[in-house]
């Protein structure tokens, strides 16, 4: 393994903003609709953004530029490369020109323009979820199909497996990121991944019997699903002691669910088994992930890839790297869908430091493990009095980290069904075998608890069985569980 850091931490800059300034004036400025308008429009001048540093003039790009109105039925359009005959021989570079001319010369027109094709037309996508509004697809050429695998493999790295690990790839069939960035990494590190399509296609007990069967080493999904899949492993009987790895993504991985993770496949012969976690959002077209090389976890980023700002979520002001705020994202490789400056919603404690990594090959960016949503912070209106700030992070944390609860669900509803009336917290607790001896004095203890946490004390906990509780969950049945629900009806 060559591993993908710099020799020192000013290389890192160097590097990001050697790209950064090619990446605008090559790719970004002739080629993307969506931004070479807005750079017009705002007068910026695109040989002004030399550095990081310079990325501020840009304007943010959110989730509301990239949703579908009546307005912009497919605003998607505009922001993926766009190369014709026209810009390519107004925009493109010395070498492609010279490229394309070989071409034409060694075999005609049409190899010049296979050449191009093969560089920027669209050949795949993945998509946002869409649970609030209509999914968002993120296209992706060939040349980004290359870079999907290299993150893989730069995954693989990280998480120190090796190639003759036989994996399972227990997320959902869908065109999601996190399911295909798991495949990319075998197609392109040459390992073993099977794909289960987990719960909802091969069914939890098919997959337990092929992670068997297949002896596999490394298994890969949701953490919810993950756990609940090993519960019933444990329940069942299985065998599992040839576990080495466990990787997690799609939602935050609290301290805690990693403890009750390994308790639990010890239980099954798997020793040692290293727990880790990964960071990805569909607009980055990629992920990353945590490595046992750096104490204290954190995600390994890929500064060749993309360049990462903290800033202030409220007011968006750049925050030096270190501090705690809103995670920004601006690629600086790539084609197919581009968005820059892009707020993620994802709120960081901790920050961003370069870490030596010897066993990755020298220095790179290491984003904090300690991750939330900015959506998770609602309004609710508990006792008549509105702007009750209640942050879902911290007390899904607190849940999930509790070892006496194994599984969880919050509700958030309005008293009677009435859109008028307050709101009302109910927790719904699945207690861990043989861990809570008096529920009642449990769930005021809890209560309490949630209420120093969260500075808001539920009006109800209430007991449910395990099973009763993964179906309301679908653990088994949905693309995404029902962690958090947000029952209350709309004026």
């Amino acid at each position: 393994m060559n591993g993908f850091g710099t020799k020192n931490e000013a290389d890192i800059r160097e590097l990001q903003n050697a790209k950064l300034r090619r990446f605008l004036r090559t790719q970004v400025m002739p080629y993307h609709p969506y931004y070479r308008r807005l750079l017009s429009e705002k007068g910026i001048d695109v040989e002004s953004i030399r550095t990081k540093d310079d990325l501020a003039q840009l304007p943010f790009t959110t989730k509301q530029d990239l949703i579908a109105t009546a307005d912009r039925p497919e605003p998607g359009r505009d922001f993926v490369l766009q190369p014709n005959e026209e810009l390519l021989k107004r925009y493109a570079t010395f070498e492609k020109k010279a490229q394309l001319l070989t071409d034409r010369v060694l075999g005609g027109p049409a190899r010049a323009r296979l050449r191009v094709e093969r560089e920027y037309r669209p050949i795949f996508m993945t998509a946002t979820t869409g649970r609030s509004a209509r999914p968002v697809p993120f296209l992706y050429t060939a040349y980004d199909i290359e870079i999907l695998k290299i993150a893989g493999s730069r995954i693989i790295e990280a998480i120190d497996t090796t190639t003759d690990a036989k994996t399972i790839n227990l997320f959902p069939y869908a065109p999601h990121l996190a399911f295909w960035q798991v495949q990319m990494a075998g197609f392109a590190h040459g390992i073993m991944v099977i794909g289960t399509g987990g719960g909802r296609i091969m069914a939890t007990e098919g997959s337990i019997s092929l992670i068997e069967r297949l002896k596999a080493e490394v298994i890969v999904g949701v953490p919810s699903y993950i756990y609940h899949l090993l519960r019933r492993a444990q329940r069942q009987g299985a065998n599992l002691s040839n576990l080495k790895r466990i990787v997690l993504g799609a939602e935050k991985v609290p301290p805690g669910l990693k403890d009750k993770i390994r308790e639990c496949v010890g239980a099954m012969g798997a020793k040692d088994v290293i727990v880790l976690g990964t960071y990805g959002f569909t607009e980055a077209r990629m992920a990353f992930a945590e490595t046992p090389f750096v104490s204290g976890g954190g995600y390994c980023l890929y500064p060749d890839f993309g360049i990462f700002e903290i800033v202030d979520p409220a007011t968006g002001e750049v925050l030096p790297d270190e501090a705690d705020g809103e995670l920004v994202y601006t690629p600086i490789d790539g084609r197919g869908t581009i968005v820059m400056r892009y707020r993620t919603g994802d709120l960081v404690k901790g920050g961003i430091r370069n870490r030596y990594v010897k066993e990755l090959g020298g220095y790179l960016p290491v984003l904090s493990p300690d991750l939330s949503r900015a959506s998770n912070i609602r309004e609710v209106d508990l006792r008549k009095v509105k702007g009750t700030l209640l942050n879902l992070n911290d007390l899904a944390a607190m849940l999930s980290d509790r070892a006496e609860i194994e599984e969880w669900q919050v509700e958030i509803r309005k008293k009677d069904d009435d859109p008028y009336e307050v709101d009302e917290l109910l927790i719904t607790i699945a207690p861990r075998d043989g861990r809570v001896d008096d529920f009642a004095k449990f769930a005021e203890m809890l209560s309490e608890q949630v209420k120093l946490r969260c500075e808001v004390q539920p009006n109800e906990i209430r007991q449910a069985t395990l099973d009763e509780l993964v179906a309301k969950l679908g653990l088994e049945t949905e693309m995404k569980e029902k962690r958090i629900v947000d029952n209350r009806p709309k004026r």
